[in-house]
């Protein structure tokens, strides 16, 4: 099962695949322990979190899809017995790389013309360097990004997906070898639902969400 295909020519088209999925997508809890991701599926979910945008173009997001069922078990443990991180066909842990800007971040720019690189090398290092709270919030931004578009592409193939932030993240990440120098955000079971969500809960009216110019 792939993507549904877009016709470039025609942009409403385009448009309403994309609200179709986004109005579609729903946090499912249950799942079909017995259906099975392709590799190519996982792949293909992966390349399009990496479409997604970062600041300065640093990329920091490292996406672990736990493959192996005993671990996946074990995250259970440390997940508050959450069925979905093992019974979804797929688990993704969104991780990052904090110091991702200092690692030869020529790499981030290589392709650009040379008064590109030449000015936004220095200027990463300007942003980041001696902020740890800055470096810490980008990865975090940069995860939310990229797990939406997770969630929105899988929508598009057919699969439902749960964002999960309840479990240790501490034990998760000794779990997964994480690096010292990373952080883990959030996670993402991805399978075929056994049932339909439930109809959403209570969502708040556009006038209460949307401010024009300036709060009151």
């Amino acid at each position: 099962m792939g993507v549904a295909p877009l016709d470039d020519d025609d942009d409403d088209d385009d448009d309403m695949h994309a609200h179709d999925a986004i109005e579609a997508r729903r946090s499912v809890k249950k799942y079909d322990a017995n259906h099975e991701m392709t590799a190519e599926e996982v792949e293909t979910l992966v390349r399009l979190a990496m479409m997604s945008p970062t600041a300065f173009n640093i990329q920091h997001w490292r996406i672990v899809h736990v493959a192996d069922r005993a671990l996946r078990q074990k995250i259970r443990d440390v997940a508050w017995d959450q069925a979905q991180v093992t019974d979804a066909s797929t688990l993704f842990v969104l991780c990052a790389d904090v110091k991702a800007w200092e690692k030869q971040p020529e790499r981030y720019w290589r392709l650009a013309p040379e008064p590109v690189r030449d000015f936004m090398i220095p200027a990463i290092d300007a942003y980041y360097r001696d902020k740890e709270s800055v470096q810490r919030d980008e990865t975090m931004r940069s995860m939310g990004i990229a797990g939406q578009t997770i969630m929105i592409a899988a929508k598009a193939m057919g699969y439902d997906t749960c964002p999960m932030d309840g479990f240790d993240y501490d034990a998760v990440g000794a779990l997964i070898n994480l690096p010292s120098d990373h952080c883990v955000g959030f996670m993402i079971a991805v399978g075929k639902a056994l049932e339909p969500a439930r109809e959403r809960a209570g969502q708040l009216p556009t006038s209460e969400i949307l401010i024009t110019d300036r709060f009151d």
